[in-house]
């Protein structure tokens, strides 16, 4: 059996600041960069990517894999029509030469699903469309996906099995790329298509109403396996929708796939009956940062369980699509004096003059604000520099390598921050290990995520308290300027 494995990541925020580049995907910081041919599995294999999970499968079957190209930028604005073409042109070219060599008998991809390119907003819907041009109506082309994906129609006629993340955090990555594969070899055996269901839900859900780790998210995730199990379909996939995109095939989705029509029909029709039915359930949101703060130091001075108090600064998440450097969290906690850490703010120019200046130094910079205009200007006195890099370790990253450029920890009074040269999604301990901060050490914690921080630092919080400071990752994504949206769709529970 010969297996073709590529991948191509991106989750895009159609209204973030700024676009992403092919120097995004060549040099994104907690995942490798752009990998083609021979060097792409030795890449993967070490670390928590969703294609490491595929290889996981294949390889001790004997199955001879072909690599093609993969990448990852983190999340920011759409694609550009340069980045887009020329990664997929590399992905469709490898492919051909794959072809060129021998019989193909199967395709895995790796890809997120709310890729948003500027000429082709259903971007992986297109790069579907290309590969199946490619390799013809009968070879099987299974992918993973992120839940966050905006899974549409085309996506779904395309691939012959969509197998999104079971989990947010995303701590099931691998197992999402096992899964999607060992589903290619059992349809490659099989010889024939499932039959397949599509349904959309008419209401968006806020990225702080998804985490799977607590209701209702939770609820529905149990009811997607029971509902699964009771109809025996092969995969129930359900994508939760990334709330920031601006097209038509945006949204919560399900995508069945069954042994015959009738019981993808009855999968599909009973989830979405569940999520109908749950609407309600999903209204939530962040607290102010003032409020959150506030919060934070009268938790962490009270006797008790020892461990962080944790501020989730959701509306800069750099997994969203922020750009991990605006202020609003730190101006607040410095204005209260707070007992904090703040991880991260990523601007590489007062991260230079940190370096520059050297450990010890006391330096008035204007710091962040890169994206929004507004910096805090702040004197800082340089506590330790580091070059960035280092391994990941908690659940949903451990193996993956972090290049984050010039690193610096600052102390503004008693407010440390974390100072990074290129953005990275606090989720991770080793972010502030690898610069001499032990996290369950600290008073409190403020970090630049939404939920995904939770699978490493929930465990160790005494509380986790969720706030909204300026930024474009909005807890309440209704209030964007959305232009391209399909009639009918709820941009808020109940909304």
């Amino acid at each position: 059996m010969r297996i073709a494995i590529g991948g191509f990541l991106h989750e895009s925020h159609s209204f973030a600041p700024r676009p992403t580049t092919w120097e995004e995907f060549r040099n994104p910081g907690g995942f490798p960069g752009f990998v083609r041919g021979a060097a792409m599995f030795d890449t993967l294999r070490p670390t928590s990517a969703p294609a490491a999970g595929a290889l996981s499968v294949a390889e001790p079957r004997g199955i001879d894999v072909v690599p093609l190209c993969w990448c990852f930028a983190n999340p920011a604005g759409p694609v550009t029509e340069e980045a887009f073409e020329r990664i997929s042109a590399c992905l469709v070219a490898d492919l051909a030469t794959a072809l060129d060599a021998g019989k193909l008998d199967g395709v895995y991809l790796d890809l997120h699903g709310a890729m948003v390119a500027e000429h082709f907003p259903d971007a992986e819907g297109e790069l579907l469309r290309r590969v199946r041009a490619v390799v013809g109506p009968d070879v099987p082309v299974t992918a993973s996906l992120d839940p966050h994906g905006n899974m549409t129609a085309l996506m779904a006629e395309k691939a012959d099995a969509l197998v999104p993340f079971r989990t947010y955090p995303h701590v099931d990555m691998k197992a999402a790329g096992a899964r999607a594969m060992e589903l290619l070899i059992g349809r490659i055996e099989r010889g024939a298509p499932w039959s397949r269901a599509f349904r959309e839900i008419d209401y968006w859900t806020p990225l702080t109403m998804q985490c799977t780790m607590v209701s209702p998210m939770s609820d529905v995730l149990a009811e997607r396996a029971r509902i699964a199990q009771n109809n025996g379909v092969v995969e129930l996939a359900f994508c939760f929708g990334f709330p920031y995109a601006d097209f038509e095939g945006c949204g919560m989705a399900i995508a069945c796939y069954g042994e015959n029509q009738a019981a993808a029909d009855a999968a599909a029709d009973a989830l979405k009956s569940y999520l109908d039915a749950h609407e309600a359930d999903f209204a939530g949101g962040a607290i102010p940062a003032a409020e959150g703060v506030a919060r934070a130091i009268a938790v962490a001075g009270q006797e008790g369980p020892v461990g962080p108090v944790v501020l989730a600064d959701t509306q800069d998440n750099p997994g969203g699509g922020g750009h991990g450097d605006t202020t609003g969290l730190l101006a607040e906690l410095i204005r209260q004096g707070a007992p904090a850490t703040l991880g991260i703010i990523n601007d590489a120019e007062s991260a230079g003059a940190f370096h520059q200046a050297g450990e010890g130094a006391e330096v008035a910079v204007k710091l962040g604000g890169k994206s929004d205009g507004v910096p805090a200007e702040v004197q800082a006195r340089v506590l330790r520099l580091t070059d960035g890099c280092f391994t990941c370790t908690g659940p949903m990253s451990a193996g993956n390598p972090a290049d984050l450029g010039p690193t610096a920890l600052i102390a503004i009074g008693p407010v440390k921050v974390i100072v990074v040269s290129r953005k990275m999604q606090a989720h991770d301990q080793a972010l502030f290990r690898h610069i001499g901060i032990e996290p369950a050490e600290e008073s409190i914690l403020a970090l630049k995520s939404s939920v995904h921080f939770r699978a490493d630092f929930q465990p160790i919080a005494r509380e986790v308290i969720v706030v909204a400071a300026p930024g474009p990752v909005l807890a309440d994504p209704s209030s964007l300027p959305f232009a391209h949206l399909r009639p009918g769709l709820r941009t808020r529970p109940l909304g």
